[in-house]
């Protein structure tokens, strides 16, 4: 087993006597034709209905013994190793997969949780987790706080055995179809603001959490944002150290950029953004549905979409597997999320430009390809933004991957309870 920074297994083995790759992907090819359902319509569906059925699916994986493939085997995972992960992933391109579990709650949170959860915690979540039966999300952003995620107003004051929690976080991605939540919260004022931090585990759905459903652009209500009203929350519920949670965050975001980018060694199924296979077929059948195949411009862009998919494969390797030698740092993978982020927008702009007016409207009950196509594009700007925004991760590229000099920073060293701020708070 491999061995993090802070200490703890990471669950990805390295030892010779494992199950090696072929014999993994064969066994794993057998077992998908015989059990899992091929990939149809709707499995990028959003609706209460899909997400029930994924916890269905992430239970089938569980007990056919390819649930958590890089998770320590000690909580319920695998403990094998990435190149296992992309053999499992590469044949189970032609099946439905519980897709939305992987983000956020296995790529995230489950990662999150292996590095600086306590054997308890450990114990108590990753299991249920495996088996489809918690759904996670993260309570990070806040109605004031824009970019700032340091910048955190909501509050936990100890009281003895518990912490009491007050605030609101906001953008939590079906938080009211979730179970359990990763909730970065103040606890102490008179230090700089990233000093003052905890991250806590807590259940989403008790006495004094309110969740609110927010109506997007496409009609979706998948996002929300959430009330604390003196929410108790165990002492024996804080991930890492007291005051220490920036450090936690930190982390969280890498795994969350990797996540997104399509690099997490802890997600099963192709990522939207890196799929080489599905997402390329769109462009093509958007193209023959528009009679556009022949069109010298049209074909043109169909290889652009492929190649740019090739080479998005090709970035995932290369950075994951220098951040997995110590070549690369951690923030390393704000390069994958950020060109994951450019790629989608560009992706998108092909398919609009291929599907032409049929993006706009459709005949009823046949809506076709494009208008998938005009439907992901409603909301194509959000892949720009979760996890950071692109001026955030090309920040942290320069600052942290290439060394250039940091941000000018009128807060930094001040105790947070003297520096000047919009919202509400101490």
């Amino acid at each position: 087993m491999t061995v993090n920074g802070n200490g703890n297994d990471t669950g990805a083995a390295t030892t010779e006597d494992l199950e090696p790759v072929e014999d993994f992907r064969a066994r794993a090819r057998t077992w998908l034709a015989g059990n899992m359902p091929p990939l149809g319509d709707g499995w990028n569906d959003r609706s209460d209905e899909r997400r029930e059925r994924e916890r269905e699916l992430q239970g089938r994986l569980w007990a056919g013994g390819f649930a958590g493939i890089c998770f320590p085997k000690e909580y319920g995972g695998l403990g094998l190793t990435t190149d296992h992960q992309r053999a499992f992933t590469a044949e189970s391109a032609p099946y439905d997969m519980p897709f939305s579990l992987n983000v956020p709650t296995l790529g995230i949170l489950a990662a999150t949780l292996v590095e600086f959860g306590t054997h308890e915690q450990k114990l108590r979540h990753l299991p249920p987790i495996l088996r489809g039966e918690e759904l996670w999300v993260q309570f990070l952003s806040e109605p004031s706080g824009g970019s700032d995620l340091a910048g955190c107003l909501t509050r936990a004051d100890r009281d003895g055995d518990v912490f009491i929690l007050n605030g609101s976080k906001i953008w939590s991605s079906a938080a009211y179809a979730s179970d359990w939540a990763m909730c970065l919260a103040r606890t102490n004022w008179d230090v700089p603001k990233h000093r003052g931090l905890t991250m806590f585990i807590m259940k989403i759905h008790q006495p004094g959490v309110t969740v609110e459903q927010i109506r997007q652009v496409d009609g979706t209500l998948e996002f929300c944002q959430e009330f604390f009203d003196d929410v108790p929350i165990p002492a024996s519920d804080v991930v890492g150290e007291v005051d220490d949670g920036w450090t936690v965050a930190s982390r969280l975001l890498v795994h969350e950029r990797l996540a997104v980018g399509g690099g997490s060694p802890y997600t099963s199924g192709a990522s939207a953004s890196h799929d080489s296979g599905g997402a390329d077929s769109t462009m093509v059948d958007a193209a023959r549905e528009a009679g556009r195949e022949a069109d010298p411009h049209v074909r043109r862009l169909v290889a652009e979409a492929h190649v740019r998919q090739l080479v998005a494969g090709q970035l995932v390797r290369r950075i994951t597997g220098g951040m997995a030698t110590g070549a690369m740092p951690p923030p390393a993978g704000s390069i994958i999320k950020l060109f994951g982020a450019t790629n989608v927008m560009r992706r998108t702009e092909i398919g609009l430009e291929i599907a032409g007016g049929s993006v706009v409207a459709w005949p009823e009950g046949d809506p076709g390809v494009g208008a998938q196509l005009g439907a992901n594009s409603l909301s194509r700007q959000g892949v720009s933004l979760g996890g950071g925004s692109n001026e955030i991760q090309r920040n942290i590229i320069s600052e942290r991957v290439l060394g250039m000099p940091r941000e000018a920073a009128a807060d930094r060293e001040i105790p947070y309870r003297e520096v000047r701020r919009g919202g509400s708070g101490r």
